[in-house]
């Protein structure tokens, strides 16, 4: 027998509302930046690397994200709209960001890093960065629920939340609570993988364990998440599952395939 529904969700996006325009989701989103440059910080100090290389690599880091994940929302989830108003692109404040298109971007920043920066390996930066990576996704689901967006698909569950913002009476899922909580765990694993260093052997390891982790759940949630666009509801599979299904494959490629030995330079 079900327990009543008791959890009504209706926080307000601000943090002070009417006094200061800092939202949460943005809170949240540079918080996974602040704690992730502390954490490289200390695998870099570990592993004898100098901790001001990383100033760089944050400012590519960090436009590979917000660019990646700009470009993905409008190309693939509406890219009819932003094809014919190209300068609405510019306008990341409007909201509709994509992981996967920052899944798709981030690697590419990091090779034009290494380029620049040829005492690193492409391999062993994103080793380590995938760590972080899994912890910031899961604060960025954190800011999604202080939004009352991505939610999740109607349920009698005991503990689904009416997201009052929505002016809707019923529950659902709240999808952004459980990916959070499984992008945290994956943080936790991959932290204990990195400190135990049985993994760092094997260039691009850690990067499969990431991918096959977070990408697989995301296309396991999707079933429990209402569609973001119209188009996705006449599809077998939605977007967000398509797009990770290329993610999967390349983990599970990276994790199988014969460990080679790390490069010299990594």
């Amino acid at each position: 027998m079900h327990l009543p529904l008791i959890i009504h969700w209706n926080p307000h996006p601000e943090i002070w509302p009417g006094v200061l325009p800092v939202r949460w989701y943005g809170l949240l989103f540079m918080s996974g930046f602040v704690l992730g440059y502390q954490i490289l910080k200390r695998f870099w100090i570990k592993e004898n690397r100098r901790p001001v290389d990383l100033d760089d690599l944050a400012l590519y880091v960090g436009l590979g994200t917000i660019l990646g994940a700009r470009l993905g929302h409008c190309l693939f989830y509406e890219p009819a709209y932003y094809l014919g108003h190209p300068l609405d692109i510019l306008k990341v404040w409007q909201g509709g960001l994509a992981s996967h298109g920052a899944a798709i971007l981030i690697p590419i920043a990091l090779l034009g890093y290494v380029r620049r920066n040829p005492t690193y390996s492409f391999w062993w930066i994103i080793d380590r960065l995938v760590v972080v990576v899994a912890l910031a996704g899961g604060l960025i689901r954190l800011g999604n629920l202080m939004n009352s967006e991505i939610v999740g698909a109607p349920t009698d569950l005991p503990w689904g939340f009416v997201f009052e913002r929505l002016k809707e009476g019923f529950p659902r899922h709240p999808s952004q609570l459980y990916e959070a909580v499984f992008y945290f765990l994956t943080f936790i694993l991959l932290y204990g993988l990195h400190r135990r260093g049985s993994l760092l052997g094997r260039p691009g390891a850690m990067l499969g364990a990431f991918l096959v982790l977070v990408f697989g759940f995301r296309f396991m949630i999707e079933f429990i998440k209402a569609n973001q666009v119209a188009f996705e509801s006449g599809m077998t599979l939605n977007m967000g599952q398509w797009l990770s299904l290329p993610a999967i494959t390349l983990g599970l490629w990276l994790w199988i395939r014969k460990a080679h030995p790390a490069a010299s330079n990594a």
